[in-house]
């Protein structure tokens, strides 16, 4: 499914999707303001910022995928925090290793941490957020490692109003190491969270998924001067707060899909210039929990209208019975 970066166009940012052969040629390039690498990636010859592994494995050929603004990139550290910026938007990361902490206690530190950085760093503006953990779904009941990483995310952030909650991705890893991954966009203005008419708000979920609900919003409209597409949040079969269609994988993914072009609907009442449909404008990062069904959900989306480009990625899904989610970049 995926090809050679294929961007969202006709959004002033570009994304996509490249060879891993591409990795120093594309760092050179000053406007890169990041770029990510999957399970057995290359590394850069030197340390870069700009740079994230995320060791989740990559369905067919191995890809990096690539953040290029229209403008030159500034790029650096701030002790534990990794960061680029172009002026109107940064990009930031931060690994965390849970050691004896959990990761519950791993999550608030680096939630806080986020925050802090937010409030020096001339970007105070959360916009977007990915999280990856290893093992998401272990424990039982309030102990399940997903629940207690929404009570440590809430702590670290809880200056942040639930109306200006950032999009979001929090997915599993199979990796057996216990380090938390976050990383984020951030800008200069806010931007305008949204949520989907579909599903229930998440942070009005009932205590059914837990003891503090997630901290996120279902997609976020950027402000127009970041030259950022809809950012929408990894998306799965929920309709109002419930899964859909357990164990029925095709219906999990139309489930899914449809929920995408919902928030697309919505966005466009407040941008009628997105495109009205996922399509060559899009970018799709597809999270498949079994790795033989990554196979059939790569054929499923091929036989879509206009198939945007994907990436593929054998990983956990929050909930067990979720067999898929997608995250989008919409142009």
């Amino acid at each position: 499914m995926s090809s050679p970066l294929a961007h969202a166009a006709p959004s002033a940012f570009e994304f996509g999707y490249t060879a891993t052969g591409n990795l120093e040629q594309t760092l050179a390039d000053p406007r890169v303001l990041a770029v990510f690498g999957f399970a057995g990636c290359p590394r850069p010859a030197a340390d870069d910022p700009r740079f994230l592994c995320v060791p989740l494995q990559v369905h067919g050929t191995p890809m990096l995928e690539v953040w290029r603004s229209p403008s030159p990139v500034t790029h650096g550290h701030d002790g534990d925090v990794a960061w680029a910026h172009d002026g109107q938007v940064l990009f930031g990361a931060l690994e965390i290793d849970e050691a004896d902490l959990g990761i519950e206690a791993a999550a608030t530190a680096a939630y806080a941490r986020l925050a802090r950085f937010l409030g020096e760093c001339g970007y105070p503006h959360l916009l977007r957020t990915w999280n990856y953990l290893d093992a998401i779904t272990e424990g039982e009941g309030d102990d399940e490692r997903y629940r207690r990483f929404c009570v440590g995310r809430a702590r670290g952030m809880h200056m942040l109003d639930e109306t200006g909650l950032p999009a979001a991705t929090c997915i599993g890893r199979h990796d057996g190491v216990r380090r938390l991954q976050v990383y984020w966009l951030c800008g200069r203005s806010a931007g305008q969270p949204l949520e989907n008419p579909r599903q229930i708000n998440p942070w009005h979920y009932p205590r059914q998924y837990g003891r503090q609900s997630p901290s996120f919003s279902r997609a976020l409209l950027p402000p127009a001067a970041s030259g950022l597409p809809l950012l929408q949040s990894g998306t799965a079969a929920i309709i109002g707060h419930a899964s859909q269609h357990l164990e029925a994988l095709p219906e999990q993914l139309r489930e899914t899909l449809a929920n995408l072009q919902s928030l697309i609907d919505v966005a466009r009442q407040h941008r009628p210039s997105l495109a009205p449909a996922p399509g060559p404008g899009s970018l799709f990062k597809v999270y498949v929990r079994r790795a033989g069904d990554l196979g059939t959900v790569a054929a499923l989306l091929r036989e879509l209208p206009q198939p945007p480009p994907c990436l593929l990625l054998h990983a956990e899904v929050c909930r067990r019975e979720l067999l898929v989610e997608i995250e989008s970049l919409h142009g």
